[in-house]
């Protein structure tokens, strides 16, 4: 029976963060409980072990690591994770290929371009014949070295990222496709000169509808085995940043450029589309305590857990105060603040400076006087499909203080909002706010848009700001819109 490796290593790179990506900052699943933690996540590693009984192979399992966003990938861990990876592969019985999830925005301090490194590395490593079939996250920075290096790039088609284990599942049918014979995928890249706005990476709504509609169409030809689009990560300064479209045809290279390039030209020419006028926190939070349909999401874009910032921003923290709102709930990422709750304990009353502590760059701390209402582990579980794809979910020792009528609730550990339990494992059902603040850009709304009576996206300053404009970049290719 034909075995097949499975790995990851995902890490998406904020270059504006100056916290480095450390060892510590990795969570790593080893061979022997990659399988039982994964298979029934809904991320490509799941999809991986599903193909299995799909496709009819046999999983070597290697491991696979993940790091919440943040700065670069120190140089130490990215050597050992990818030594780690070759000396499994090159340990383990005889197997025909690998399927591997990389995320496609990975920066190490020495290389700018950390998923085609791992792609070289393991190119040097095992020759050119070597079958790699790769998913990468729809906010990739794709790269000549990525399309060159892997056999096939299967990237996903939701943003949020509820289709993981699909992609993953396509990405074994194409394995066991090539080494069947079946069919020789040659790929072409295609990237206009560009950011596409985080603001506008659903991909539900204009202008990725039609793109995304137009890729799926491509895929309906026999001769066009994936229709990739890339959304980019604007929040990387490398040469790569911004939008990639990757065809992948059945041993047609001219098919594939002539169609990587129309799906290009269709992002280029919606450029007009891409405007960002968004209210201030103050301006936001004025326009929730006078809404009529609840709960209010306040989205605080300029501190995007998921894209790398530190989840302590009080912008619109401070403002919830100054107006005297009511009813909302907000998660900042406090350790400290942490401890002093639990040194008081459940029903204890507190006086705490929070968040704002991090850096310069996301508010100063906030005074908040109330009693504490919980102590929980911060550790929950995810079922549905969800953006990251994962089920497991840990956001350090956690608190909840009781202000007023509202509640704010204390991380040790930094969590994206994209799942509701994070609030109900916490006792509070977010359906019976006024208001939450979320963390976020796009990602929270697969959890949230469901239960929102209104959605306030606020251009708030941060190393995740909305707007490219607020950052000097150093690398990317020039010109690039909107920054030229």
């Amino acid at each position: 029976m034909t075995r097949l490796a499975i790995a990851g290593i995902m890490h998406e790179s904020n270059t504006f963060s100056d916290t480095p990506t450390d060892a510590a900052a990795f969570s790593q699943t080893h061979a022997s409980n990659m399988i039982k933690r994964w298979e029934e996540a809904h991320h490509e590693l799941s999809g991986f072990i599903q193909g299995a009984t799909q496709y009819d192979y046999t999983i070597y399992p290697t491991f696979m690591a993940t790091a919440t966003p943040a700065g670069r990938v120190t140089d130490d861990v990215f050597d050992r994770m990818t030594e780690m990876l070759i000396q499994h592969l090159k340990a383990a019985p005889k197997h025909e290929g690998l399927l591997l999830a990389l995320h496609g925005a990975m920066v190490v301090e020495s290389y700018p371009d950390g998923d085609g490194e791992v792609l070289r590395r393991l190119r040097d490593a095992f020759g050119s014949d070597f079958p790699i079939v790769v998913t990468l996250d729809q906010h990739a920075n794709v790269s000549e070295q990525m399309v060159d290096k892997s056999t096939a790039l299967v990237i996903y088609k939701t943003t949020p990222h509820i289709d993981q284990r699909q992609r993953g599942r396509q990405a074994a049918e194409l394995m066991m496709r090539i080494l069947r014979e079946e069919i020789t995928p040659t790929q072409a890249l295609a990237k206009p000169p560009m950011l596409l706005n985080i603001l506008y990476h659903v991909t539900s709504a204009p202008p990725m509808v039609p793109i995304l509609n137009a890729a799926k169409q491509l895929e309906e030809d026999p001769n066009i085995l994936v229709a990739n689009v890339a959304l980019g990560y604007p929040y990387a300064d490398v040469h790569e940043a911004g939008p990639a479209f990757v065809v992948v045809t059945d041993d047609d290279p001219q098919l594939a450029q002539m169609e990587a390039d129309r799906l290009s030209d269709m992002l280029w020419n919606a450029r007009g589309q891409l405007t960002v006028d968004l209210p201030n926190a103050a301006q936001a939070v004025e326009q929730a305590i006078h809404s009529e349909k609840h709960p209010v999401i306040l989205v605080e874009m300029g501190d995007n857990i998921g894209g790398g910032s530190p989840g302590d921003s009080t912008f619109i923290l401070a403002e919830l105060q100054r107006q005297g709102a009511s009813g909302f709930v907000g998660v900042i990422h406090d350790p400290e603040a942490v401890q002093s709750c639990i040194q008081a304990g459940v029903g204890g009353r507190v006086s705490l400076e929070v968040g704002g502590k991090a850096d310069n760059l996301h508010g100063d701390p906030v005074s908040i006087h109330g009693d504490v209402r919980l102590i929980h582990d911060g550790r929950y579980i995810e079922t549905q499909p969800r953006h990251g794809g994962q089920r497991y979910h840990d956001q350090g020792l956690t608190a909840v203080v009781v202000v007023g009528d509202s509640l704010v609730a204390l991380t040790s550990l930094r969590q994206p909002p994209f799942s509701l339990q994070q609030l109900y494992s916490l006792g509070i059902d977010p359906t019976e706010m006024r208001m939450i603040v979320v963390k976020a850009a796009v990602a929270y709304r697969a959890a949230y848009e469901p239960i929102a009576g209104q959605i306030i996206e606020v251009d708030t300053p941060g190393l995740t700001a909305v707007n490219p404009l607020h950052f000097e970049y150093q690398n990317v290719r020039r010109p690039l819109f909107p920054l030229d």
